[in-house]
C-alpha cells in the first residue's frame, strides 16, 4: 500500500511487562522498534506500525544530523569549541592547541582517534569533579566509568559506582558539573526526593534547574557529534 513504512524494515520485540502494541523510534539511531506484550498476534499489530508512516517520519526529522570527525569539524568541549587539523605528517597522537585538535597519520583512523580523546578527557575530567562533589558531601564513590548511552546522562549504584555520558565532555562545563553533583547526591539519597533535590543545589552551589533544561533542548544534538550517518 502507498503510504506504507516497510514492514520489514520494523523491529519486533516482545516484553513482558507490555499491556499494548507500542511504537517507538530510536532517537539516534532512527531504527523503527514495535513492542508487543507476549501473546499478542504480530500481524495486525505489524500492519497498524507500518501505516504510521506520517508519525514515523515527524520522529525521524528530529534525530539529531550527524557531525562526524573530519578534518575542520567544529567540536564542542565544555565552553570552548575545538576545530580538527589534519596533516599526514603529524603525529597520529592527538594534540590540543589552543582550540585546534591536531593529529596525522592515515585519514581514515582520524574520527577513531579523536573520540578517544574526548573520551579520555571525559573520563578525567568527571572523575575529579566527582571526587570534589564527593568530598563535599561527605560520602565515597567506588568507581567512575563511561558509556553511551541513550536515555540518559549519569547513573548511580547502590554499590557506590557512577557512570557517566562521554559526551557530557561536549556540554557546557555549567551543566557536566550539575549532572556530577546530580549522581554524587544519589549516594546519599537513592530517589528524587524534595531532600535530594536539595542536596543537588547545596553541592552545586547553584540552581541546577538550567542545567536540566538546556539538556533536554540540547542533549539529543549531542548523539549526532561523532556520527557519520
Amino acid at each position: 500500500m502507498i503510504g506504507e513504512f516497510p514492514a520489514a524494515a520494523i523491529e519486533i520485540v516482545r516484553h513482558p511487562r507490555a499491556r499494548r502494541a507500542r511504537l517507538s523510534v530510536d532517537p539516534v539511531s532512527g531504527a523503527v522498534r514495535l513492542t508487543l506484550p507476549r501473546r499478542a498476534a504480530i500481524g495486525p499489530s505489524l500492519r497498524w506500525a507500518s501505516e504510521q508512516h506520517a508519525w514515523i517520519d515527524a520522529q525521524r526529522s528530529r534525530l539529531p544530523a550527524p557531525r562526524p570527525f573530519v578534518p575542520g569539524a567544529v567540536v564542542p568541549f565544555g565552553d570552548a569549541a575545538l576545530v580538527t587539523r589534519w596533516q599526514l605528517a603529524w603525529p597520529r597522537r592527538i594534540e590540543r592547541c589552543g582550540d585546534e585538535l591536531r593529529c596525522g597519520g592515515p585519514i581514515e583512523g582520524v574520527s577513531g582517534r579523536v573520540a578517544a580523546w574526548l573520551k579520555r578527557q571525559a573520563l578525567a575530567t568527571l572523575a575529579d569533579e566527582t571526587q570534589y562533589y564527593a568530598l563535599r558531601a561527605g560520602v565515597s564513590v567506588e568507581r567512575v566509568g563511561l558509556g553511551d548511552p541513550r536515555g540518559r546522562w549519569g547513573s548511580c549504584s547502590a554499590q557506590g559506582v557512577i557512570r557517566y555520558s562521554w559526551r557530557l565532555i561536549l556540554a557546557p562545563e555549567a551543566v557536566r558539573r550539575a549532572t556530577v553533583a546530580h549522581e554524587v547526591a544519589h549516594r546519599v539519597h537513592m530517589n528524587h526526593s524534595p531532600a535530594f533535590h536539595a542536596l543537588v543545589a547545596a553541592l552545586l552551589g547553584d540552581d541546577p534547574a538550567p542545567a536540566r533544561a538546556w539538556l533536554r533542548a540540547n542533549g539529543a544534538a549531542l548523539h549526532g557529534v561523532g556520527r557519520c550517518s
